[in-house]
Order: structure tokens, then sequence, then C-alpha cells
């Protein structure tokens, strides 16, 4: 499949629809189990343990994208250094850097310093690529 702005974002429908609806319904169960019973040591266990049932869900979801934003900004600072010999500018957010990994190779010089200099937002720095690098790997 080629993949292109209109495509390029991907969810994973057991964690994104199911678990997701699933965290939200139980937590709302659990506020309703306290009003109804009452502040008691077991409703607010039940509370606390669905609490940190959301957080974890929450959490689960964050580390391991602060960790592949981070792969990213070594790759594409990389791919930039390979193509340029120099940097990425710094000025560059982590979410400039992830919206230019689409980027071909011909395009990404230009439109990472267009991205700096202008402060583009992800979004507008996709929407202007021409030439579509797929990444099949994020979630």
């Amino acid at each position: 499949m080629e993949q292109n702005y209109q495509n390029h974002r991907r969810f994973h429908p057991l964690f994104h629809y199911i678990l997701s609806l699933l965290v939200v319904i139980t937590l709302v169960g659990a506020i309703v189990f306290v009003i109804k019973n009452g502040i008691s040591l077991s409703s607010i266990l039940i509370l606390a343990i669905v609490v940190i049932l959301a957080i974890m869900f929450i959490l689960i979801r964050q580390y391991p994208l602060k960790a592949q934003d981070r792969a990213i900004r070594a790759e594409e600072n990389l791919r930039h250094y390979v193509l340029t010999g120099t940097l990425l500018d710094s000025r560059l957010t982590i979410g400039q850097i992830t919206a230019l990994r689409f980027a071909s190779d011909a395009e990404l010089p230009e439109l990472s310093a267009k991205a700096a200099s202008q402060n583009l937002s992800p979004d507008d720095i996709k929407k202007q690529i021409t030439n579509w690098k797929a990444d099949f790997y994020r979630v």
C-alpha cells in the first residue's frame, strides 16, 4: 500500500478503540459505584484501582512514543547530515522532525529549513511534501 498524507495515520483497533473504551467505561462505573455506595473502603479501593489502570493505559502509550521520537530525531539528524553536511536546525521541535521523516531525500533539506524559519506545524509540513517517504513502523 502506498502511504500519503490522507492515510499515514495508524491506529491499532484493539488499543485505540476497544481498550480505551473499556478504560473509560470502567472509570465511569467506578465513579458511579462510589456515588451510589458512598465513601467506603471498598468503593475507594475500586476507584483507586481503576484510576491506576487509567494512568497505566496512558503511560503504556506515552513511553514507547517517546522512545520512537528519540530514534526518529537521531535518524533524521543523520539523514540530514548525510544530505547536507549539517545537523537539523536546533529550532525544530520533535513534532516537526517526526513530520519531516515523510519527506523524500530531495525535499528534506529545503523543507526542514522552511519549517525552522517559518515555524511550520507538523501538519503543514506533511501537507507540503510532494514525494512521500512511507513510514510503516510507528503506530
